[in-house]
């Protein structure tokens, strides 16, 4: 019996087509023996290469006609993020085209909106993203997308103005106001959207914050400068780096010794938002606050539901 053929190296770090293959001097006949698996049609992988989502994606890519464009959340996740529903892979083809694979949904549209030589463009992605997401999570999307330099406001704005017709785009328009591409995370995002939503003021992204003589102190996630208070968000991180953890004491060593307070947050406090809301309202008013209480009703409801494209309640909670 002769020895099994050696697996070039570029067979076992990904999705590949039977072409490539034989690029490489390996038939069809041993892809379907032991040591790779088909993940769709003309795709297969080496049967002990751990896929990722973005292995996926690409897996999908390269199972899919040409025409047929990277598409919606998968856009975005084809640029990193980690984040979303991984599966059914998304794409959109101008036209008909009658392909039924699993995992994998197509959208059909009469005309294709702008490209890259990714797929749809991030800012036509998010669009079509705002048609069926929440609006909490689509000023994650955004935030996310605009820190990222991967689209802008006014291109986004204009793209949903010219293509007003397609699904997303009235959404969409609903939610720019609420983005900020200063947030450097989804959890800070998270939590500047539960306190916005609750009726209590906007607080800074990302700002400096410096004592009365013009030294910096350091940097706040959400900065209330008016009432000198800190919201920030604690990933693991901060635990588990023990460099991070000292720097993190030391900096808020600073903050109180100039008189600021700080909440700080967690997953477990994001996973029950009315009591975030209502410690960092206590911390406001210890402050100096003196506007409205945090209200939780149909705006506060609206964040966690699918975005409004019409309706008198959707532009009252726009």
């Amino acid at each position: 019996m002769p020895s099994p053929i050696d697996i070039p190296h570029v067979l076992l770090a990904g999705p590949f087509t039977p072409a490539a293959a034989r690029s490489v001097g390996v038939s069809e006949k041993v892809l379907r023996g032991k040591r790779f698996r088909r993940l769709f049609p003309r795709v297969w992988v080496h049967i002990d290469h751990v896929m990722t989502g973005l292995d996926w994606i690409a897996a999908a890519t390269l199972a899919m006609p040409a025409r047929a464009q990277l598409s919606h959340i998968t856009r975005i996740q084809a640029l990193g993020l980690d984040f979303g529903a991984t599966k059914p892979l998304r794409f959109t083809v101008a036209g008909d085209l009658h392909l039924d694979l699993d995992d994998i949904f197509l959208h059909r549209t009469e005309v294709l909106p702008p490209l890259d030589d990714v797929g749809v463009t991030p800012a036509a992605a998010f669009i079509q993203y705002c048609a069926d997401a929440r609006m909490i999570d689509a000023i994650k999307v955004g935030d996310w997308l605009l820190h990222g330099r991967h689209m802008t406001l006014l291109e986004v704005a204009e793209l949903a103005r010219r293509d007003h017709w397609r699904p997303g785009a009235r959404q969409v328009r609903r939610v720019l106001h609420h983005l900020d591409g200063g947030s450097r995370s989804l959890k800070e995002s998270e939590t500047r959207a539960v306190l916005v939503f609750s009726g209590l003021p906007k607080p800074d992204v990302n700002r400096d914050v410096r004592n009365g003589r013009g030294e910096l102190l350091g940097y706040g996630d959400l900065v209330y400068l008016l009432w000198k208070l800190l919201v920030e968000y604690e990933g693991r991180q901060h635990l588990t780096d023990l460099s991070q953890w000292n720097s993190d004491i030391d900096r808020y060593q600073d903050f109180r010794d100039d008189g600021w307070r700080y909440v700080q947050v967690t997953n477990e406090k994001l996973d029950t938002p009315k009591k975030l809301v209502a410690e960092v309202y206590r911390q406001l008013v210890s402050g100096g606050y003196d506007g409205p209480a945090p209200v939780f009703g149909d705006r506060w409801a609206a964040l966690f539901a699918p975005i409004r494209s019409s309706g008198e309640l959707a532009s009252k909670i726009a």
